[in-house]
């Protein structure tokens, strides 16, 4: 296990001849100590508040909000897997997707600073928003689609991406909206949950920080909460950490060693996932009921060109539109293989009317539908039949 220093980087350890692998390999692979004798490939969780420190501070576990030798494998674990072969990537893992995302927002914008938001990205984002306004930050939005951020970033001191943007599925050219921000002066995070490590890799396309919610596709069994930042600047890199030590949005050592286990399902998962979301969005262009569909895998997607340039998988999630409230609830109702739920990325399809949270500017009838992994033919003929019944019903 590399060493780091209390509440320094878990780093990426250099490159080696296993970091051109394919991704299957990588995430078995990813973040295991040196084989030794007699120990478990995997160590299991460290549960531990403080550790045997005699003399003066020294080593890189000292107390646990601090360090944790079970982040530590998980760190680099994902570290390896947004960057493969990235000297000095570091990773920092939190207790959810959103204390990540306010690590690398509260830790970077100070008063009188401008952070450009998506205006169509996760809901929680407004909620963001009123905080960094709280503190005298000046916020800008603009929608995903169409690179409609680039006319928002004079002044700039950050801005966030988010693409796939969750739940209307636009993507936006990573690389040109990096160029542009960069060329103003400002730093560039990108909301990787979506697309997970797998289906794209923010850092290699320009980005300073890669942020995700390891909720979702990443860990894909839907028991645990976790986030994570990436990035390659160790300034940044320490800021981020900082964060975390003050707020303490330190994930359990039982929830880093499930997420660390689930990344070696990470490839098998994510292919099916993604090979149902585009069979069920190829079923749903043919229903005269649908209106509005978006998976940018899709050759017929409006995103589609922009994203097979700058992605290497299309995710799980496909959105769509039925007539009107009552229309989308029968469907809800009628599915049997569909979990109403929220969250996406799991292994069980879900699905939900995601207007009846009120904080998405969707039609009432919208479905964000989450792929999982049973057999395609039997989660589309599920589908099928739903909005069969649905219709009758009407």
């Amino acid at each position: 296990m590399n060493e780091h220093t209390p509440g320094g980087p878990a780093t990426t350890p250099p490159p080696a001849p296993a970091d051109r692998y394919g991704d299957g390999t990588r995430a078995v692979r990813a973040g295991l100590p040196e084989p030794a004798k007699n120990e478990p490939p995997l160590p299991g969780p460290v549960f531990a508040a403080h550790f045997h420190l005699p003399g003066e501070v020294a080593g890189p576990y000292t107390y646990g909000r601090d360090t944790n030798p079970t982040w530590t494998l998980l760190e680099r674990a994902v570290g390896e897997l947004e960057a493969p072969g990235g000297e000095g990537v570091e990773t920092v893992v939190f207790a959810s997707g959103m204390a990540a995302v306010s690590a690398v927002l509260l830790s970077q914008a100070r008063t009188g600073d401008t952070v450009v938001l998506p205006s169509d990205g996760y809901q929680a984002l407004p909620l963001v928003r009123e905080q960094l306004e709280a503190y005298g930050v000046r916020v800008r939005t603009a929608p995903t689609g169409g690179e409609a951020q680039l006319a928002a970033l004079d002044g700039a001191r950050l801005l966030w991406i988010e693409t796939p943007s969750n739940p209307g599925l636009d993507v936006c050219d990573v690389r040109r909206l990096v160029a542009a921000a960069h060329a103003a002066g400002a730093l560039v995070a990108v909301d990787n949950t979506l697309a997970t490590p797998l289906g794209q890799r923010p850092l290699e396309l320009g980005a300073d920080f890669s942020v995700a919610s390891g909720t979702k596709g990443l860990t894909g069994h839907g028991d645990l909460l976790l986030g994570y930042v990436v990035c390659r600047d160790p300034e940044l890199a320490a800021a981020v950490r900082r964060w975390r030590k003050i707020v303490g949005a330190i994930p359990g050592p039982m929830e880093a060693w499930l997420a660390h286990r689930s990344l070696a399902t990470l490839q098998l998962r994510a292919g099916r996932q993604w090979g149902n979301a585009l069979a069920v969005a190829e079923a749903l262009a043919d229903r005269p009921e649908v209106t509005g569909l978006r998976y940018p895998g899709l050759p017929s997607d409006p995103s589609h060109k922009t994203a097979a340039r700058q992605m290497r998988g299309f995710g799980s999630v496909v959105s769509f539109t039925l007539p009107d409230r009552a229309h989308a609830e029968r469907f809800m109702i009628a599915l049997h293989l569909v979990e109403d739920a929220t969250s996406f990325g799991g292994v069980r399809s879900t699905a939900e009317r995601r207007g009846r949270w009120g904080g998405d500017d969707v039609p009432d009838g919208f479905i964000r539908f989450s792929a999982g992994a049973e057999d395609p033919e039997d989660l589309v003929a599920d589908v099928l039949r739903a909005l069969d019944s649905a219709a009758a019903d009407a």
